[in-house]
């Protein structure tokens, strides 16, 4: 991969950063409009299994003629969420599987065009994973979503409590896109890591929840089968339990990045390598707000 132009991120626990206060924020995009901050109660959506008993699945594109998108059903229930702006330097990958990163640059700003996105932001998240996660000697990013909630839009936010990837799901991963050497690098740490940012912050609408992996236990978690065109991938749907600690990033910016840890094989260093995330609808975002958009870059990182 092309050498990305040097960048200098600044990781957020490296930071003083006091809370604001002010329900304005004018720093980019979204200038003036009043910006949701601090605790909020909102309702998120939770597993419930099929009516039938099968094992659940879901469709990644459109499903075939007559079939649902997926077979099992959501459960909403409200849910405190707590600010961690100003107290970002509390969380981590290894203790929380969620991590947070401040002023990254980008070459990158229209976000079109996958190819550009390929050859111009690849890099630059390849680049600030291997700066910023600890024992990462080689990166991999394998795909990328943009979400954008407006009308028509191919992919919107996810409004569900969900896991990327599974055990069995992150192996595969290494074995398809690395078929070569996926024997070699599977007896090494290895670990599936999103970087989620905003493309038009700062975020006032959807904000993304995320739980704290170490309030999480595997008994929460339900392997999902996820149909591709062309193959079957497996991820994780979340029940509901009022042990797990939620939070959000308020009003996130262009420079800011949210990392998110799908899977760690570390059987110490990963016990908490999972981070169960969804969009939620926030009830104090502003009528009229501008509608979120952001992309999420996934990535292989061993080491």
């Amino acid at each position: 991969m092309a050498t990305a132009a040097p960048i200098q991120p600044t990781p957020i626990h490296n930071q003083t950063n006091p809370f604001h206060s002010s329900t304005l924020d004018d720093s980019i995009t979204n200038k003036g409009t009043p910006v949701p901050r601090g605790p909020v109660t909102a309702p998120l959506m939770f597993y419930a299994p099929p009516a039938d008993g099968s094992k659940p699945w879901n469709y990644v594109e459109d499903p075939p003629a007559g079939q649902p998108k997926y077979n099992y059903s959501l459960q909403p229930r409200e849910v405190e969420l707590n600010d961690i702006r100003g107290r970002e330097y509390e969380f981590n990958l290894d203790s929380n599987a969620f991590e947070t990163i401040r002023g990254v640059p980008s070459e990158e700003k229209d976000f079109n065009d996958d190819e550009h996105i390929k050859r111009v932001y690849y890099p630059e998240v390849e680049k600030l994973l291997l700066e910023n996660v600890p024992g990462a000697n080689r990166i991999l990013l394998f795909d990328h979503t943009i979400r954008r909630a407006l009308p028509n839009a191919h992919r919107a936010p996810v409004q569900r409590v969900h896991i990327d990837q599974t055990p069995w799901s992150a192996e595969e991963r290494v074995k398809f896109h690395l078929p070569d050497e996926a024997e070699q690098l599977l007896q090494n740490r290895y670990r599936i890591i999103n970087v989620w940012r905003p493309l038009n912050g700062p975020v006032v609408s959807f904000p993304l929840a995320v739980a704290d992996s170490s309030t999480v236990v595997d008994e929460d978690l339900v392997g999902i089968e996820h149909r591709y065109p062309h193959r079957t991938g497996e991820t994780a749907m979340v029940k509901n339990n009022p042990n797990h600690k939620w939070y959000y990033w308020s009003g996130m910016d262009n420079d800011e990045r949210l990392l998110l840890k799908c899977y760690d094989s570390d059987e110490i260093l990963g016990r908490n390598g999972r981070v169960p995330h969804t969009a939620f609808a926030d009830p104090r975002t502003p009528e009229g707000a501008p509608q979120r958009e952001s992309i999420e870059v996934r990535a292989l990182v061993f080491g």
